[in-house]
């Protein structure tokens, strides 16, 4: 099983080769969670995550024959960038298998690393699958995203520059998918401080680790936003150090994850994706849990789909009251949805779309049900709109 020497020796491969990034305090997540939160920020890296720790630490051991080869992965995206990036530097052949359904941001920007991107099967399983065929018939050496001790190893010297950089941290929280993030930072940070406190993340849709872990039997989904820790089949070498060092593991839901998401966009100003913003959902979940504690959050990575984000952005406006559909009553005569608007636009409210219906409604004949999407400044601003439309003689109510 790995040690901290394996942490120390994959950090000292990594000199120069990996971004040493940064690892602060955001007053702001404090005040909102009353824990001392600190981030580390591995959205930063070169190709936007964490992942390209382990595969440059995998492929700096490869020997020349390995090299002369070259090397072929399975990922969703993350891990796929890191092999990629760090084989073109290195001079290496590099051959990814993609699932059908990775975000198009991250298969372009796997390819302009000049690596051979082939998109097989709808889950990781399937894409490893033939992957492992692919290597055998081209001879590839295959670079597994979280089963292998060297990409484990690699993956820890996130937790020994957290600890480095605040040695007092009570607690790490850190998203599961495979495994090997959270790993690797385990025996980096019981090595280094014993009594850490190590909680693992996973999604509500993909438990695979906790009902591992757990001897729990929870069903799988189909998809989430975290796609980067959608993984149908945990790994047997961070399972193992799991089972031994993380003290905890947590589910977080869909919801949780997307105002994580919008959180660290709109406080932070920095672009995280679903598998990286865990850590915070679980936090924001249970803030009672890390009340008082100095909590480290790695924010794994920043590889986003736009359309999703922008989706995410709406819905994250939806629930903090800041976007709103109302429907109003009226009678469908000229100057009815002048008068509306007009009211809308004296209570401060801002219009996005208007829709009306005529025939879908309960109404009387003569009269006509407009749906309006407002801007607002919040639930009571909502309230206020409503009560403006409902003097000026409107029936009108929240959607």
């Amino acid at each position: 099983m790995l040690e901290l020497a394996d942490i120390h020796a994959a950090a000292a491969r990594l000199q120069g080769q990996v971004a040493e990034t940064p690892c602060v305090e955001s007053r702001t997540l404090s005040q909102l969670t009353g824990a001392q939160v600190f981030l580390k920020f591995e959205n930063l890296q070169f190709t936007a995550s964490f992942k390209e720790r382990g595969a440059c630490n995998k492929l700096a051991q490869l020997t020349e024959a390995e090299r002369s080869s070259g090397v072929i992965a399975m990922s969703a995206g993350n891990h796929a960038q890191g092999v990629a990036y760090h084989a073109q530097r290195l001079g290496l052949r590099a051959v990814i298998v993609m699932p059908r359904f990775t975000p198009g941001v991250k298969v372009e920007r796997t390819r302009s690393f000049g690596a051979e991107v082939v998109l097989h099967g709808d889950t990781l399983d399937e894409a490893r699958g033939h992957a492992l065929v692919l290597a055998e018939q081209q001879r590839l050496v295959f670079v597994h995203p979280y089963d292998d001790e060297a990409i484990v190893a690699g993956q820890g010297t996130a937790g020994l520059e957290m600890l480095q950089a605040v040695p007092d941290l009570d607690c790490l929280v850190v998203a599961i998918g495979g495994g090997g993030l959270i790993a690797g930072m385990a025996v980096a940070a019981k090595g280094l401080k014993p009594g850490i406190d190590m909680v693992g993340v996973q999604t509500l849709r993909f438990p695979t680790m906790y009902n591992a872990v757990k001897g729990q039997g929870l069903p799988l989904g189909q998809s989430t936003i975290a796609e980067g820790i959608a993984v149908g089949t945990p790994g047997r070498v961070p399972r193992a150090i799991i089972e031994r060092h993380v003290d905890d593991i947590v589910l977080v839901d869909e919801g949780d994850i997307e105002q994580a998401i919008v959180m660290l966009l709109e406080i932070e100003k920095t672009l995280v994706e679903g598998a990286g913003a865990a850590g915070l959902a679980a936090l924001l979940k249970d803030p009672g849990r890390f009340r008082g504690r100095k909590v480290g959050l790695v924010l794994g990575g920043g590889n986003i789909d736009p359309l999703l984000l922008a989706a995410i952005i709406e819905r994250g406006m939806v629930r903090a009251g800041r976007l709103a559909r109302v429907r109003v009553g009226a009678r469908d005569v000229p100057g009815s949805l002048a008068r509306i608007t007009a009211t809308v636009a004296e209570a401060g409210g801002n219009i996005n779309e208007v829709h009306h219906q005529r025939a879908f409604t309960m109404l009387a004949a003569q009269n006509v049900e407009i749906e309006l999407v407002l801007q607002t400044r919040g639930p009571d601003h909502i309230q206020a709109v409503l009560e403006a439309l409902r003097r000026a003689g409107f029936q009108a109510e929240r959607q």
